[in-house]
């Protein structure tokens, strides 16, 4: 999986596997956080969201298994 930096004050990096749907979420408290069985489209719009941080507590962290 390829890293890529975000702009966020709450999230480092983000990388996504699409043929296992697996998300990784490196975050500035925790590390790096694992999700399995993330959607592609899940990634796109996190991707897309002004805010990476309000996306990722309301719309992943809350819905996924962390790995």
């Amino acid at each position: 999986m390829k890293r890529q930096s975000v702009a966020s004050s709450v999230i480092r990096t983000v990388a996504y596997d699409v043929e296992k749907r697996i998300l990784e979420v490196e975050t500035l408290k925790h590390g790096t956080l694992t999700y399995n069985n993330v959607p592609l489209t899940t990634w796109h719009f996190f991707m897309a969201a002004p805010s990476k941080g309000l996306f990722f507590y309301e719309q992943i962290k809350q819905h996924y298994p962390q790995h």
